[in-house]
């Protein structure tokens, strides 16, 4: 299926259709149907996740916890639902709350909307919470909207008690 960028035209996108979209995503990335949250994103897509340090700069540019296109956020995916991956095997038990749903911009380039979150982890025994902000730039693939960018931008001075990400924020 090739996804094609379509000006957005007079189609009309309303922040309760983000907010449906943004909580169709959160349950389906806590119930690890990956494939489908990966179906979410066109073909020139990048997922990031900005060191604390680097907020406001290009991800490309400087270091991140995660940068990835499309081929390399692909491969996440795949990782993630294997056995061998040990950080994630079995798999956390998440929870995400999504909240504070802004539209921020309805142009030509696409739509910008940004949303508050919190991701509860559950897993061996030890339960880990993530709070930050998404930042989205969303287009239209004939009626259906898809993310472009996605970035979560965590607010923690440090990431106790692993210092890694194995799940999807």
């Amino acid at each position: 299926m090739t996804m094609v960028d379509e000006p957005l035209g007079t189609r009309v996108v309303t922040r309760a259709e983000i907010e449906d979209f943004l909580y169709n995503e959160a349950a389906l990335l806590d119930e690890w149907r990956l494939e489908e949250w990966l179906d979410l994103f066109t073909l020139d897509c990048v997922y990031e996740i900005p060191s604390s340090d680097t907020r406001g700069l290009d991800g490309g540019l400087v270091y991140s916890l995660i940068h990835d296109r499309r081929p390399l956020l692909e491969q996440r995916v795949l990782r993630l639902k294997k056995p061998t991956a040990h950080a994630e095997y079995p798999h956390s038990r998440t929870r995400r709350l999504v909240t504070n749903v802004r539209l921020l911009s309805h142009d030509g380039d696409g739509i910008r909307a940004t949303a508050n979150f919190a991701v509860f982890r559950s897993r061996a025994g030890k339960d880990v919470m993530y709070v930050g902000c998404y930042e989205y730039l969303f287009v239209l693939d004939g009626d259906a909207l898809r993310i472009k960018h996605r970035t979560a931008v965590i607010e923690h001075e440090s990431l106790d008690p692993h210092g890694k990400i194995s799940i999807i924020i």
